[in-house]
């Protein structure tokens, strides 16, 4: 008996499904890019359950004809190209024939679609990837596919799918990238029953990041230009102080396709290097025209990757295009990046005001000149001072002292950044500003209750996408335990009164927006948000608070620094996870000067 079998169409369809459709945001894609490729100058999207029980994608397009319907949801059956030299010169979205029979065959799955001199439309519906039904129908020009009970048949596929809001996001930043390929297209996007974002389709992309990312953004955009014989590059980036934590506010759209490239992102990060942290990413929006022969598309099969025939061109392109927008501007603001990219000064270490919790006891009176103001830490501004009319703000008195985990010597200081110390016969050296912050975090970290807080005597008015929009609106309780009061005062609008009484007030407003793109993604559940929240902020806080790189300290200060170090409870690295202290032991400094 033969070994090697041919699979059944069933088994067949259900593992080019796990090919191309992995969630409920591959099935969003695919069917939305078959509806721009049908014409389609109004797209609506509405999903239910991050789009694990519904995905109904409506659109004006030109809509099928009955045979033509039939033969859709049958694989490899496409209007888009016939021969493999078409693959060469493809100009739609779709080409492979996949996409429906595929997401039929993991789904309950109805087709609706009419074309404008047909009478009557065509209704066809599909269960698992088994025909139930094929008739005529009465309904609008244009097509509406309904995709309900996703991978209700493939239970395996449907145990590793994330929460309800993470897949609702996922199909959210989809359309967002979509939105911004195609600013000739209407799109609105339903989640749950709820407008979460709709563009103008005026053709203007411009008025479409205004509709998605807000007016205060599109204020702080660059323009990106580069013409070549054969390379046509425009688009956006923001000034380098308009940052998120996470690249997926860049777009790269490539002969109208949005793509994934290496390459281009690499290209913008080098152009920003220096002028921005290792952890920040700006917003870029970069819209490449090559000729179609110079690309391949036919690299994976949710399209979303393509390689360029020569990609030191591409790099180049971007790379310069993006520099000159940052620093090509008359404005002096803009042309000083330094001055843009800077964190505000932070004054001489005399003039800090640490905390006084963080001097020990003074010495007792002798016969030695007094300590000038140098000679100690004094972090009042810093921490938030303890109010003794409200027990509940003080940290808990402990018992015992705490207990140290190393005792370090200060021996000196190396490029105002890093403190050497003895420690035994053990050497090491310790990042000032990643110790301080790990000092501050833990410090703040003891309060227990809301966070005190401090009222803005102007209130600032700060406008949010959607989605930050509705994560606010869910938790405001949960901010203000945290020192932010937000009150609703407009659509996607909301007027900061009060912030954490450790932040200055001229950063408040960014240390709220970092948080929150910090944050968004990953979350799951309101606990989720209210721990990650306090983390973030509190180590955000800390680091904005924290003694700096370049700040010089005298043996006093570098003696009280490891001293509280050493009673952290993570003293080895900062809130962020980088490390506040490396060791050398005698061996190891033997082996370096080899003598063993």
């Amino acid at each position: 008996m033969a070994n090697v079998k041919l699979l059944d169409t069933s088994t067949i369809n259900k593992i080019a499904a796990g090919e191309v459709v992995e969630r409920p945001a591959s099935v969003v894609k695919e069917l939305v890019e078959n509806a721009i490729d049908a014409g389609a100058r109004r797209i609506e999207i509405e999903i239910q359950n991050g789009g694990k029980a519904l995905i109904r994608v409506t659109d004006d397009g030109t809509g099928m004809s009955r045979e033509d319907a039939a033969l859709s949801v049958k694989r490899h059956a496409t209007s888009k190209l016939s021969n493999a030299a078409d693959l060469q010169r493809i100009t739609t979205l779709g080409f492979r024939g996949e996409a429906l029979p595929t997401i039929a065959t993991v789904s309950k799955f109805t087709l609706q679609t009419r074309r404008a001199e047909d009478e009557l439309g065509t209704k066809i519906k599909i269960d698992g990837g088994k025909l139930q039904d094929t008739h005529e129908i009465g309904c609008k020009v244009g097509s509406t596919l309904l995709v309900e009970d996703l991978f209700f048949n493939t239970p395996a596929r449907l145990k590793f799918l994330k929460s309800t809001p993470t897949e609702a996001n996922k199909i959210h930043d989809f359309i967002v990238k979509l939105a911004l390929s195609r600013p000739n297209v209407a799109f609105r996007f339903i989640n749950g029953n709820r407008t979460a974002l709709a563009t103008p389709g005026n053709g203007n992309l411009l008025d479409t990041l205004s509709a998605i990312y807000g007016t205060e953004l599109t204020d702080s955009l660059l323009t990106l230009k580069h013409d070549d014989d054969d390379l046509k590059l425009a688009g956006y980036v923001t000034k380098p102080n308009i940052l998120k934590s996470y690249r997926g506010w860049q777009t790269f759209i490539i002969n109208g396709r949005v793509v994934e490239n290496r390459t281009i992102s690499k290209a913008v990060d080098e152009a920003y290097k220096s002028l921005i942290p290792k952890t920040g990413f700006p917003l870029a929006i970069v819209i490449i025209d090559v000729p179609q022969s110079s690309i391949d598309v036919n690299v994976h099969p949710q399209k979303i990757e393509l390689k360029f025939d020569d990609e030191g061109k591409i790099f180049k392109a971007v790379y310069h295009a993006v520099r000159q927008a940052v620093e090509g501007k008359d404005d002096a603001t803009e042309h000083d990046l330094t001055k843009v990219a800077a964190a505000p000064e932070t004054p001489h270490f005399e003039q800090l005001d640490l905390s006084k919790e963080f001097q020990e006891p003074p010495p007792k009176k002798t016969s030695k000149p007094k300590k000038t103001p140098k000679d100690d830490f004094d972090i009042e501004q810093t921490l938030p001072p303890v109010d003794k009319s409200k027990e509940v703000l003080k940290p808990q008195p402990k018992v015992e002292p705490p207990k140290k985990s190393f005792e370090l010597e200060p021996i000196g200081q190396v490029a105002r950044c890093y403190i050497v110390a003895q420690g035994g016969n053990d050497l090491y050296i310790v990042d000032q500003h990643a110790a301080h912050e790990r000092i501050l975090f833990d410090r703040l970290s003891n309060y227990a209750e809301r966070i005190p807080a401090q009222g803005l005597l102007i209130h600032r008015v700060m406008k949010f996408d959607s989605r930050e929009a509705e994560l606010i609106e869910k938790n405001l309780s949960v901010f203000a335990e945290l020192g932010f009061t937000l009150e609703p005062s407009g659509d996607n609008e909301f007027r900061l009164v009060e912030v954490p009484l450790d932040a200055a007030d001229t950063d408040a407003e960014n240390l709220l927006r970092g948080i929150i793109s910090e944050i968004f993604d990953g979350v799951n559940e309101a606990d989720d948000i209210a721990k990650k929240f306090r983390q973030a902020m509190l180590a955000t806080t800390a680091c904005k608070a924290a003694i700096k790189a370049g700040q010089e300290l005298n043996f006093r200060q570098m003696e009280i620094l490891l001293n509280e170090l050493s009673t952290t409870t993570h003293p080895h690295t900062c809130p962020h996870g980088r490390p506040t202290i490396i060791k050398f032991t005698a061996d190891d400094l033997a082996k370096m000067f080899k003598r063993t």
